[in-house]
């Protein structure tokens, strides 16, 4: 209840039109003394999901974060619907390239009762990603029988409740991917390599006012280091800077040739470049640090706080050289709500705790 009271008062407070947060206060209060929880208005739900982001300390995209598309699903529980409205927002969110930030809101947890979850980190991800292997172990002791060529899609998972989870295979049009190629480079094409172009986040929980949502996908676009510095040349995810340099020519004896240094440039130019030629939404970190800089003022002449982990913030290329290094921000707050929830990993198939999987 403090928790509710907390949002209702936010609420009303950041839209004026509203009137006296008291009556709506009393009948959320009656409510919960009914039924131990409540029902967000389509209003109240929009606005929870845009301030979650608005809040989340380690997102340098939140400038647009008032222009979040809310697809209230709350009335889907089935497995199969579910599945269905996800690939939904993957085309939305698509829109032929020019991506759209979307959540998509799915059936909270109720007393007794816990909403579907979405077993992944994204709604999209790949097989032989490193970092997808549990994901692919439980696709497969559910019955999938891919996962055995390069950039191959997995299936999505979803979990009803606390029952068993089911696996999806995603539609091809609801997946844009992006072939990389070099500017410079015409061999760069030959390694075979792509991305896709919405990463759909499903794996952190949306809590709104004391209410838990469990499954609520959201996207924005990338930003070219999130895939060319992290997820492309991460030690433990492809591992590609030992690929890319010898594509160049690069002097790896040792350290001091600053042979990584040079291959996570050329690697980050042909993710941005493949991007622009495709038509597909993508930031680069030195214009996002701008717009994140822009957000912070803004905010300020609001009179709010903007929440800020540095270590997120700051892209892993060129750190120094870009905006929003030089300065310090507002601590993360960890009991700021609305918020976008980190969600501990699951156990292995057979013991799913209810909405606790990734």
């Amino acid at each position: 209840m403090d928790a509710a009271v907390t949002f209702l008062q936010q609420f009303a407070a950041e839209h004026p039109g509203s009137g006296d947060p008291r009556r709506r206060i009393a009948e959320v209060a009656a409510e919960i003394g009914r039924h131990g929880t409540y029902t967000h208005t389509p209003e109240e739900l929009a606005f929870g999901a845009r301030v979650a982001w608005r809040n989340s300390a380690r997102c340098i995209g939140r400038l647009y974060w008032n222009n979040l598309t809310v697809r209230d699903m709350r009335h889907v529980e089935d497995p199969d619907t579910i599945a269905a409205q996800c690939f939904e927002h993957l085309r939305l969110a698509t829109n032929g390239g020019r991506i759209r930030p979307v959540i998509t809101v799915f059936a909270p947890d109720r007393p007794g009762r816990p909403g579907p979850t979405l077993l992944g980190e994204q709604l999209v991800r790949y097989a032989d990603d490193p970092r997808t292997a549990h994901r692919v172990a439980l696709a497969r002791e559910l019955g999938w029988k891919g996962g055995e060529t390069p950039f191959e899609v997995l299936p999505l998972l979803v979990q009803p409740g606390s029952g068993r989870p089911e696996f999806y295979e995603i539609p091809e049009d609801a997946v844009l991917e992006v072939p990389l190629s070099h500017p410079r480079h015409p061999g760069f094409a030959a390694l075979g390599l792509r991305w896709y172009a919405v990463p759909a986040v499903c794996d952190m929980p949306l809590e709104i006012g004391g209410v838990l949502y469990p499954a609520a996908p959201f996207n924005g676009w990338y930003m070219g280091t999130e895939i060319g510095s992290r997820n492309l040349a991460d030690t433990d995810r492809y591992d590609l800077l030992p690929t890319v340099a010898a594509l160049f020519g690069l002097d790896t004896a040792n350290d001091r040739t600053l042979w990584r240094d040079r291959a996570l440039v050329e690697l980050n130019l042909a993710v941005l470049h493949s991007y622009e030629q495709a038509g597909v939404t993508i930031a680069d970190h030195h214009t996002e640090s701008t717009r994140f800089l822009s957000h912070v003022e803004r905010e300020s002449r609001h009179g709010r706080p903007v929440p800020t982990d540095w270590s997120w913030i700051v892209p892993p290329l060129s750190g120094s050289a870009t905006a929003v290094f030089h300065r310090y921000y507002d601590p993360p707050d960890p009991d700021l709500r609305p918020a976008f929830l980190h969600r501990t990993p699951t156990c292995p198939l057979g013991g799913f705790p209810g909405a606790a999987g990734q």
